[in-house]
């Protein structure tokens, strides 16, 4: 009989899952809607189901050890999902009980940016760091901090959001409630921001001009600056500028050895970080200098949700008992 584990990324559009060997390997991978959910017990019935059938699909007598997850404000300390902004249930909804419920296996959840640097440090670029973090720069900024080879998870459950950090407190709208945080400047919806502000403050042609904001994409607006684009190189220079100066501040929290960078954003290569690391080393304190890496995530591929997840169970399951399973 072969042990898998399952591994599911719970996303505000759609929730990725799949079977993972205990070498790493995705067996088997498929995803569901998450909005078409609004009762969350349905939405954990149907996943539940979907599992099940993807083990069903594979080859010989596979058993589930254990299921990792990693959602939006995902409590490890209670398993729990809570005020997640973007996803259908509203509260605290109860996953790793409904889910071992049903499953009859230990079950832990994590924030998905947690999952990532889990994943990161089992299966990419940091496998030989005790000291890295890594930002995922998707529809918002979410983060991981390792020190000491352990994930930072705080008093509640809810260390390392770097996304909310403030940059500017009369700043843009963010969907937490407040202003100016990291992520309304930093991420796919930060960038398109920027160039709507841009195209205002710029009198040069732009190839982005005309493009509603619904249909800018960070694909176009990358390949208008690799075409040269003033507006779309300088959006890329403005995040860059806001993001390096940020992560100057948070090398002095936690003296990493790296920073990662995941996530669609990430994909533009040195128009986001060659800004990134010159103004990071401008900011930082001269100790600091020269010293922390920022790279690209080695885990960019549709799997990497889902190895994340599975990770955790990997790590942590047996090592941490005050973790919900």
């Amino acid at each position: 009989m072969n042990a898998v584990i399952v591994g599911i990324d719970i996303g505000g559009t759609n929730t990725k899952y799949g079977i993972v060997s205990d070498s790493g390997e995705v067996l088997y991978q498929n995803k569901i809607p998450t909005q078409e959910h609004s009762d969350f017990n349905d939405f954990v019935i149907r996943l539940t189901d979907a599992i099940k059938n993807g083990l069903e699909q594979l080859p010989g007598d596979n058993q589930i050890l254990a299921v990792g997850i990693g959602a939006p404000n995902g409590n490890v300390y209670r398993g729990t999902i809570e005020h997640a902004p973007n996803l259908p249930w509203k509260g605290i909804v109860p996953l790793v009980d409904r889910v071992k419920e049903i499953l009859k296996v230990p079950v832990m959840v994590t924030n998905d940016a947690n999952a990532a640097a889990m994943g990161e440090m089992i299966y990419g670029g940091a496998k030989d760091m005790n000291d890295f973090i890594v930002i995922t720069l998707g529809t918002g900024l979410g983060s991981g901090i390792v020190c000491n080879g352990d994930l930072v998870y705080g008093y509640d459950g809810f260390a390392a959001e770097l996304g909310h950090v403030t940059i500017n407190p009369n700043g843009r709208h963010c969907g937490c409630g407040r202003k100016g945080c990291l992520e309304t400047y930093v991420s796919a919806t930060g960038i398109k921001r920027t160039v709507y502000k841009l195209l205002a403050d710029f009198m040069e042609d732009s190839e982005l001009r005309g493009i509603s904001f619904d249909d800018l994409s960070t694909k176009m607006i990358t390949e208008s600056a690799h075409r040269g684009d003033i507006v779309a190189k300088a959006a890329y220079e403005y995040t860059g500028k806001i993001l390096g100066s940020k992560l100057a501040d948070t090398v002095a929290h936690t003296n990493p050895e790296a920073i990662f960078l995941f996530g669609g954003l990430s994909l533009a290569g040195d128009l986001i970080f060659e800004p990134t690391i010159r103004h990071m080393e401008a900011n930082l304190m001269p100790i600091y200098k020269g010293k922390v890496k920022i790279l690209p995530s080695q885990l960019q591929n549709q799997s990497a949700p889902i190895l994340g997840a599975s990770s955790l169970v990997s790590k942590y399951l047996t090592k941490k008992p005050s973790i919900k399973a």
